[in-house]
């Protein structure tokens, strides 16, 4: 019996030893992963852009992370939901680099039919949340939040109708060349066509002409848009603007012209 007993207690101290071992093994662990997160960079298809921010995942020590899952949320500076995305890997071996692509999506139609269209003309951040949700070693489940931001180039930055050319064409027209500029801040190539309507005190259109254009990103833009005016140009109000690319569609963007 004593024996049994004696066998009992070397059985529990062993177990205490291990289970102490095991602990200071995993914290050891745990203390030497390395996040490393590089530059975001962002592609377009259709009318979904994509933002991606790659992470560089060192997990060191001797144990793997396993349901390894991060759900980002992405917010314009007024608090709107314009994103949110979840990225999973069932497993991060330990002892190598792995290299994990955060992507975050946005439906860029969505995005200037809804409050947040002023991304569009505006630079700003957005602000991000991530929850982090693994298990480590097997047995340890962690939960982390991390809240950053990250820059938003506008890809119409800066937008100007500047001061309309007007050169006789005949008795009833008028020929106008109007400059268009801007800026695209953005990290995409943004092209398509740019409808130009010129507007009367009455609300009459006196002209309008559909001009291509193609913008690289970050980089200014300027073209020329010329349109013959029925009426007379003193009675010139405003210009507006109706933009049709692959990611988005908008418009009529009103700018005053008196």
């Amino acid at each position: 019996m004593k024996q049994a007993v004696r066998a009992l207690g070397w059985a529990v101290n062993i177990f205490w030893i291990m289970l102490l071992l095991f602990t200071i093994t995993v914290v050891y662990s745990a203390l030497q992963m390395r996040p490393i997160f590089d530059e975001p960079s962002a592609s377009a298809l259709n009318d979904t852009l994509t933002v991606s921010l790659p992470l560089i995942l060192y997990v060191g020590g001797f144990y793997d992370i396993s349901k390894f899952n991060v759900t980002t949320m992405l917010r314009d500076n007024r608090g709107s939901i314009i994103s949110a995305s979840s990225t999973y890997l069932p497993i991060v071996p330990h002892g190598e680099n792995t290299s994990i692509a955060l992507k975050m999506q946005m439906n860029v139609t969505d995005l200037v039919t809804s409050d947040s269209s002023n991304l569009l003309f505006y630079d700003s951040e957005l602000n991000a949340t991530a929850l982090l949700r693994l298990t480590y070693a097997n047995a340890f489940p962690f939960e982390i939040a991390a809240n950053f931001t990250i820059p938003w180039g506008a890809p119409l930055a800066n937008l100007t109708v500047q001061e309309i050319s007007l050169t006789p064409f005949n008795s009833t027209h008028v020929a106008a060349s109007v400059t268009l500029s801007f800026e695209n801040h953005s990290y995409f190539e943004i092209g398509g066509t740019v409808q130009l309507e010129i507007i009367d005190n009455r609300e009459r259109v006196m002209g309008e002409s559909i001009t291509a254009f193609d913008a690289m990103p970050e980089r200014p833009f300027e073209t020329n848009i010329s349109v013959l005016l029925s009426g007379n140009p003193a009675n010139i109000r405003e210009a507006r603007l109706h933009f049709v690319t692959p990611l988005f569609s908008y418009g009529p963007l009103v700018i005053p012209l008196v």
